[in-house]
């Protein structure tokens, strides 16, 4: 995957947390978007195929549960590699999220951004 930059798909619509992570990322080199709802996440993640989507479980016109259970429904998206970011601390909710597909969940209280960030880098194609 040389010379390609892998993109990330941030579906938050906490502005702060949106622009905390956008910041962290960027400086990784990756090409960003950011989706304020589920609906335009799924539209841009339809349309743009990212590599990585850091969801949000708690969003505006579609939640994440259901936007990762399109994601999965999704031929050309189901292996998009989805890294849930949420308030949400539930174990419930949590292994909900993963046994839905998710590749690892982070509790925004109890991770700093520099952990998510690890994990992004983690699964991201390499440049």
């Amino acid at each position: 995957m040389q010379g390609k930059i892998a993109k990330i798909l941030i579906c938050e619509d906490e502005p702060s947390h949106s622009r905390a992570l956008t910041e962290k990322l960027s400086k990784e080199g990756f090409e960003l978007q950011v989706a304020p709802n589920g609906e335009a996440c799924l539209v841009m993640a339809k349309k743009d195929h990212p590599d990585v989507i850091v969801l949000d479980l708690i969003l505006p016109k579609k939640d994440g549960f259901a936007v990762l259970k399109e994601i999965r429904n999704d031929h050309e998206l189901k292996e998009t590699a989805v890294v849930v970011v949420s308030n949400l601390s539930e174990d419930a909710d949590i292994k909900e999220t993963l046994s839905l597909g998710a590749k690892d969940y982070f509790v925004k209280s109890q991770h700093p951004i520099n952990e998510i960030v690890e994990k992004i880098l983690e699964l991201a194609p390499k440049k």
